[in-house]
C-alpha cells in the first residue's frame, strides 16, 4: 500500500474521509485483492491505494468519470479548466479596483445562469447517454458548484441540485494526474454490487460503503427513488454473509440503526459505533449522528 493518500476528485454523500482513521484501524493486517463494490467517491481506496483493486458503482455517470480520468485524464482536464474559465468570468475582481454593489450582484446572477446552463447540457447528455469526457467534465464541475455536493436526480432521472454561488476551481490539475495514474492498476466496473463482487475469494478484502438506511424507518419510500430499497439492503446482508462463507475479510459501514443491527447483529460480526459529523444535512442540529463498522474477523 502506498502511505501517501490521493484526494478524492468530488464530494459524495456518505463519504468516508472522516473515518478513515477508524476504518484503517480495524483493517485486516494482510489480504490478496480489495474490492470496493460502492466506491462512491473513493476515499478509503484513494487513502490505501491498493497493488491489485476493483471499484464499482452502479451509477453510470459517477464511473464514467472515473473512467475517464483513467483513460483520457488530458482532455479530461481541459474540459474542466474550460468550463471553470467560462465561470470566472463572473467572479474575477482586478487588482486594486472595489465593485459597486450592482456590479456584484449582475456578476452572481450570470454565475448564476451560466451554473444553471451547464447543469441543463449535463442532463441533455446525461439522457443521450453521451458517457464522454465531456460529461464526466460536467459531472465534476456541478460537483463542486452545486449546493453541499449533492448529487441528487428527480423523478425523470436529471440532476436538479441548486448552484451554491462559488466561483473556486474545480480540479486540482496535478492530483488528477495522481489519480489517473494509480486509476491504471485499477479494474473498473458499473453495475450490481454483488455482480462486483463475484470473483472475491478467500483472503480478499471487500470494503462496503453502501447507500445509507433511513435513520427513520418510515422513510424507505423516499430511498427507493434512488434504487436501494429496503430488499436491497436484506440482500446486501445475504452476499456479506455469502462473501464470509468464502472466506473474504468484509468490512461495512453504515447508520447506526435498528434495521442494520438487526441484518448483521447476533451472527458473530463485529459490531463498532463511532460518531460522525453530518456534513450535507442542512439542519444543522442534525449533523451529529453515530455509524456502525462492521467487519467478520478479529
Amino acid at each position: 500500500m502506498n502511505q501517501t493518500g490521493l484526494t478524492p476528485f468530488i464530494k459524495w454523500a456518505g463519504g468516508k474521509r472522516q473515518l478513515l482513521t477508524q476504518i484503517k484501524e480495524r483493517m485486516p493486517e494482510h489480504y490478496r485483492r480489495y474490492y470496493e463494490p460502492f466506491v462512491g467517491g473513493g476515499a478509503v481506496i484513494f487513502e490505501l491505494q491498493p497493488a491489485d483493486a476493483l471499484i464499482n458503482d452502479i451509477n453510470k455517470a459517477l464511473i464514467n468519470v472515473y473512467q475517464q480520468i483513467c483513460h483520457r485524464p488530458k482532455e479530461f482536464i481541459q474540459k474542466v479548466k474550460e468550463l471553470d474559465e467560462g465561470l470566472a468570468e463572473y467572479g474575477v475582481e482586478e487588482p486594486g479596483q472595489s465593485k459597486s454593489k450592482q456590479k456584484v450582484a449582475k456578476e452572481k446572477e450570470g454565475a448564476k445562469q451560466y451554473y444553471y446552463a451547464v447543469r441543463k447540457q449535463y442532463n441533455d447528455r446525461l439522457v443521450k447517454e453521451q458517457f464522454d469526457a465531456d460529461l464526466a467534465a460536467r459531472f465534476v464541475f456541478l460537483n463542486k458548484h452545486c449546493f453541499n455536493g449533492l448529487y441528487r436526480v428527480n423523478g425523470q432521472g436529471l440532476f436538479n441540485v441548486p448552484y451554491n454561488n462559488s466561483v473556486s476551481p474545480s480540479i486540482d490539475e496535478t492530483s488528477i494526474q495522481d489519480i489517473s495514474a494509480y486509476l491504471q492498476k485499477v479494474t473498473i466496473l458499473e453495475g450490481d454490487f454483488e455482480a462486483a463482487c463475484r470473483e472475491a475469494g478467500e483472503g480478499d478484502f471487500v470494503f462496503i460503503d453502501s447507500p445509507y438506511a433511513p435513520l427513520n424507518p418510515s422513510s424507505f419510500e423516499s430511498y427507493t427513488k434512488e434504487g436501494f430499497d429496503l430488499e436491497s439492503h436484506k440482500r446486501l446482508a445475504r452476499l456479506f454473509d455469502e462473501l464470509t462463507k468464502r472466506g473474504c475479510y468484509c468490512m461495512l459501514t453504515n447508520h447506526n440503526t435498528e434495521l442494520i443491527h438487526e441484518l448483521y447483529g447476533g451472527k458473530q460480526y463485529q459490531v463498532d459505533v463511532v460518531g460522525v459529523k453530518r456534513l450535507i444535512n442542512s439542519d444543522a442540529t442534525k449533523r451529529i449522528g453515530e455509524e456502525v463498522i462492521i467487519y467478520n474477523y478479529k
